[in-house]
């Protein structure tokens, strides 16, 4: 098969799993609802508060939006393990490269497309409950949030679909990742400090701030998110090099 046919039928696959549809709905309707009730209940009562940072506020709902998008990575990658689908889609692309990395674009542009449109509504959505302390839409650190926001949500399925592609399994990846990002960063950080900036999550989420609490800049941070990725994508390729379908 051709690598546009590879594509192609990727794409068919995540699109007519039930389940990915609905992570994709959930990540933008969690992210967009809770930023719009956060900021709806506090207004601009915080803006006098030194840790208060307006831009990171508005986007305060992806901390739960980030679990749908794992969720979506997670389905779209454990649905060629159920029943054994896996088998036949190696017979039918025996290049395993090319249908692992078919399955991870179509992911990824998946994610990164309604990342984007989640970002950008959370944005204008949260800001129009803080009054004067809405951050600028035309300054820079807010358009880099945006899309940064939108890269940092792509990245997180990315990694939860490479890791499934390791375990096979995605009860056993949302039993390991959803823990880790809610549960262990919050325990690390106030722990240990600097260690938990270097976390998939908290690191990537220094792209939100205007002014990132951690020890990486927000650019920073987010390419030590793409480095859990990219280390998630070639264990996930190894294994599937490897091993039997």
């Amino acid at each position: 098969m051709s690598t546009s046919a590879v594509l192609r039928s990727e794409w068919i696959k995540i699109r007519s799993l039930r389940g990915t549809a609905w992570s994709l709905l959930a990540g933008f309707v969690l992210t967009v609802g809770f930023g719009v009730a956060a900021n709806a209940g506090t207004g601009d009562s915080e803006a006098d508060s030194a840790e208060f940072d307006a831009l990171y506020s508005v986007f305060i709902g992806l901390n739960l939006g980030q679990i749908a998008a794992i969720a979506f990575g997670t389905m779209a990658m454990s649905s060629e393990y159920q029943g054994g689908a896996i088998r036949a889609s190696l017979t039918a692309v025996p290049k395993r490269g090319l249908f692992y990395a078919a399955k991870l674009a179509n992911v990824a542009g998946l994610a990164l497309a309604l990342g984007l449109v989640t970002t950008l509504v959370s944005f204008l959505a949260g800001s129009a409950f803080m009054g004067d302390a809405a951050p600028d839409p035309g300054d820079g650190d807010a358009v880099r949030a945006i899309v940064g926001g939108a890269v940092y949500l792509t990245l997180m399925a990315v990694f939860a679909a490479g890791l499934t592609a390791v375990l096979r399994s995605g009860v056993a990846v949302l039993s390991i990742v959803i823990p880790f990002t809610l549960v262990l960063s919050m325990v690390l950080g106030e722990a240990s400090g600097s260690v938990a900036d270097y976390l998939p999550d908290r690191a990537g989420q220094q792209v939100l701030y205007a002014d990132p609490p951690g020890d990486l800049a927000p650019l920073a941070g987010l390419a030590v998110t793409a480095l859990w990725a990219v280390a998630a994508m070639l264990a996930g390729w190894w294994f599937l090099r490897r091993r039997d379908a």
